[in-house]
């Protein structure tokens, strides 16, 4: 390691009481390591150091070769090097960081879940024959997953019916409302979980489900975000293309309209539809295949290219 390099990390250490060294920064991360490490101290401190190893190939291979310690990030409190995203989260969920740290944590309540007749008979006989817990995990990203594991120290435990239900810490503040029901799918039976903390996502409509919309008369607005060329070829009846006084019409609409979003193949239409999602608006839908789909699903006369 250059003088240069070990000057910086000796300095960060002196210069603050607690610094991460992740991939990316604090409110962008570049790895799910990470970022879950971020989102456990977000939850604990209002501010501390970051140095993002990417920025530098000499700090990544710097901080390795300071701390003996072969992966990122790395964490370390008044100086002393504490580890890495296994340890961290050990810690935080045994109660243990935050005594490293001195914070008191506040104390997180048990959300309310509901578990349907249907869905606890299946997780019941799921259980039956031991001694463990269903275990559901929220993703900051609000994914969920439900698995069968042994109770762990620091659990939030949800008496939800017939099961007992055990969440991490941070999975029990992003649950409060969370219905789990288990119900039919093309692929068989499967849990479902609905979560009202969710934040808006653009949802996939196919081309045969947005037929059936448009037959049924449904309320939205169908944009078309391919170039004029494209639309002289073909078009889906109704749509209108996406033009600046088309999109500034949009954007005076109600955040609760229907916006249904389309292209040749649903790449270009996604990042459109994501960029509405971003201005607020909450039923946001992108065709899926885009008009190739159309042409192929449902209107084979319309021309593919």
């Amino acid at each position: 390691m250059d003088s240069e390099t070990q000057t910086l990390i000796e300095q960060s250490l002196r210069d603050h009481a607690v610094v991460l060294f992740m991939k990316g920064t604090r409110r962008a991360p570049q790895c799910g390591f990470s970022a879950r490490v971020v989102q456990i101290l977000d939850s604990l401190l209002p501010d501390y150091q970051t140095l993002n190893v990417l920025s530098d190939p000499r700090l990544r291979d710097g901080i390795k070769e300071f701390s003996s310690w072969p992966t990122i990030p790395q964490l370390y409190v008044q100086g002393e090097f504490v580890g890495g995203c296994d340890i961290v989260s050990e810690l935080f969920e045994s109660g243990e960081l935050e005594q490293k740290l001195g914070v008191q944590a506040e104390p997180v309540a048990p959300p309310s879940i509901v578990v349907t007749e249907r869905a606890g008979e299946a997780l019941a006989a799921a259980l039956e024959g031991t001694q463990e817990v269903i275990r559901l995990e929220v993703s900051p990203g609000f994914e969920h997953s439900l698995s069968i594991g042994p109770e762990q120290r620091g659990d939030v435990i949800v008496n939800a019916g017939k099961v007992r239900v055990a969440l991490d810490r941070l999975s029990a503040g992003r649950a409060e409302g969370v219905s789990i029901d288990y119900v039919e799918t093309p692929q068989g039976p499967a849990f479902r979980i609905d979560n009202p903390n969710e934040p808006a996502k653009v949802q996939p409509l196919s081309a045969r489900e947005l037929k059936q919309k448009l037959d049924a008369g449904d309320a939205l607005a169908l944009i078309d975000v391919r170039t004029q060329g494209e639309r002289n070829i073909a078009s889906i009846p109704g749509s209108e293309l996406l033009t600046a006084e088309v999109a500034a019409q949009l954007e005076e609409r109600s955040r609760d309209d229907v916006l249904v979003f389309y292209c040749h193949h649903g790449m270009r239409s996604r990042q459109a539809a994501e960029q509405f999602l971003s201005q607020g608006f909450k039923r946001v839908y992108n065709v899926t295949g885009g008009i190739d789909a159309w042409s192929q699903d449902v209107d084979p006369t319309t021309p593919r290219y």
